[in-house]
């Protein structure tokens, strides 16, 4: 679920499991904290030891999967353990801003959540060696403290994204297959930008996709033709509404099984599409779980971001220009997020 120097959070966004689409919290330098606490929102901190809980637990997860050499990969100029406490930061700078909105709604955790935080800390705790405790800082009032306001967020954006409708229909989601050939009427130039063709370069186009239509037309291999004249290598595409160009769209679900279009000018160029299917199930009820997410994130993002945007915040820069992730053969946890997903899971 691109931040760092003066500004915490700045860009990155969270991954609080489904809430990934929210802004990340801002955060302005100053002074005056308390030993080890790395940033405040309002009247709430995060300690040093928090963080490191998160930051070991993303290492070793990563190194599970690339090994420790994935640390000297460079991307876009900074190293990937810089980024990775970016997002960090970013991650848990959200866990707390929901605690405040949790306030704010007078969400509680119920006796039996609490309860699970406890036993949750208890596992997690325990799973620690004395390397591990040491490094970290971590106590198991402190991973306590840490799984409640997980869990606290988590009930917060259950709760701010509870009346969404999950049931969403086969048209709304339909998934279509189709093949199309394009004939380009724009270059794209180095920089990135993007050069229309003259107005008779476009004729000399047209006059192509005219060609190529009729040929479709008389029964020509449309997959031939595909190979022959188009401009661009993927020759089938699967897609939903909302997820095309509109005259391409629109050209495209009014087609049957196995219909060709005319020609269909886009910002592209000009577009000659063969209907292959026109309803793809599988990928429909895909899109379907796409849609509900999408507006789980745009419900939740309205919220939340006017919420942050009210906060004061602040952080310690001098601590936290001097976190690094710990390097030793004996910390190897990584099961915090895995721990909590056992006793908070939903079905």
């Amino acid at each position: 679920m691109r931040l760092a120097g003066c500004l915490l959070a700045s860009c990155l966004l969270l991954p609080l499991n489904a809430c990934s689409s929210a802004e990340p919290v801002k955060i302005v330098l100053t002074t005056g904290f308390n030993k080890n606490e790395i940033f405040r929102l309002e009247d709430t901190s995060c300690t040093l030891p928090e963080l490191m809980v998160y930051l070991t637990t993303e290492q070793n997860t990563y190194e599970s999967v690339y090994g420790r050499e994935i640390w000297e990969t460079k991307s876009e100029g900074a190293g990937l353990e810089e980024r990775l406490k970016d997002k960090v930061l970013a991650e848990i700078s959200q866990i707390k801003a929901m605690t405040l909105l949790a306030a704010r709604r007078e969400i509680v955790l119920s006796p039996e959540e609490e309860e699970l935080a406890v036993q949750a800390a208890g596992e997690y705790y325990e799973s620690l060696n004395e390397t591990e405790r040491s490094a970290m800082g971590v106590t198991s009032q402190l991973i306590e403290g840490m799984y409640r306001d997980y869990a606290l967020a988590d009930k917060v954006y259950r709760q701010i994204i509870s009346d969404i409708n999950p049931e969403i229909s086969d048209d709304e989601a339909r998934n279509i297959t189709v093949q199309h050939i394009l004939i380009k009427t724009v270059t794209e130039n180095a920089d990135g930008t993007i050069s229309a063709f003259s107005d008779a370069e476009k004729a000399k186009c047209y006059r192509r996709a005219q060609e190529v239509l009729a040929a479709a037309s008389e029964g020509e291999a449309f997959e031939a033709l595909i190979e022959k004249y188009s401009d661009d290598p993927q020759g089938t595409i699967s897609f939903g509404k909302g997820e095309r160009e509109m005259a391409f769209e629109t050209a495209a679900f009014n087609l049957g099984t196995d219909e060709i279009s005319g020609i269909v000018e886009t910002a592209e160029g000009y577009e000659i599409i063969k209907c292959i299917n026109t309803f793809n199930r599988e990928e429909t009820d895909r899109n379907k779980l796409k849609i509900v997410e999408k507006r789980k994130d745009e419900v939740f993002g309205q919220e939340y971001d006017s919420f942050v945007n009210s906060l004061a915040k602040n952080l310690n820069e001098p601590l936290w220009d001097s976190v690094n992730m710990i390097h030793d053969d004996a910390v190897t946890t990584s099961s915090f997020f895995e721990i909590y997903k056992k006793y908070f899971s939903q079905p």
